[in-house]
């Protein structure tokens, strides 16, 4: 994946799109060396931030236990970017295209690409930031989205685009809650395993 690419992804969408597209990297190293790497940095720095920043952190999930909620919501982002695949493929089919799962997985694996980058503003300790930041991320998400789909998917109506980029959207904030539920399960199930073991000891 070249980075100088997903730079210009951000600031000429559609021509950067149509220059990726004319030769784009195959699953393998897209995943490995951009899903993989942009992945990481959202469990990394809740786990710096919750140590340097965060009292509440330390105090629910102490030492090793925050270390178990942040690689579990890395292994849970590395499934989640090949299931999306399949949903807008899914999605593709309802409104009679018919795109191979590879280009599926570029949208996947592209769009999220500002949201995984909007946790390294958790280093400043300010909630203000952080939501500014965080919605600025899900804009650009969205944006990519739009942007990418006709470019990807060689599409020339925009009723067409329109109605995938929602359906996309809309899975999209699904997967993003589905993330949030399941780190919240991990958490919980993580605390609970320490009061079981203080029970048992006691």
């Amino acid at each position: 994946m070249n980075p100088f690419k997903l730079f210009w992804l951000f600031f000429t969408p559609t021509k950067a799109w149509q220059e990726l597209m004319q030769g784009p990297p195959s699953l393998h190293q897209l995943y490995l060396l951009h899903v993989v790497p942009f992945s990481l940095i959202p469990p990394v720095m809740i786990y710096i931030a919750g140590n340097r920043h965060s009292t509440l952190f330390l105090d629910l999930l102490p030492g090793n236990k925050l270390v178990i909620v942040a690689v579990a919501f890395f292994i849970v982002q590395l499934v989640a970017v090949p299931v999306m695949a399949m949903i807008i493929r899914q999605l593709a089919e309802i409104i009679e295209i018919h795109p191979p799962y590879k280009d599926a997985f570029i949208v996947a694996a592209i769009a999220p690409t500002p949201l995984w980058m909007a946790p390294l503003f958790l280093i400043v300790p300010d909630i203000l930031v952080n939501i500014a930041i965080t919605s600025w991320a899900m804009m650009a998400s969205a944006g990519l989205i739009y942007y990418g789909i006709p470019a990807v998917f060689k599409l020339k109506e925009q009723g067409q685009a329109l109605l995938l980029f929602g359906g996309i959207l809309m899975a999209g904030v699904i997967a993003w809650g589905f993330l949030m539920v399941c780190t919240l399960m991990v958490w919980g199930a993580v605390q609970n395993l320490q009061f079981a073991a203080g029970q048992v000891i006691h």
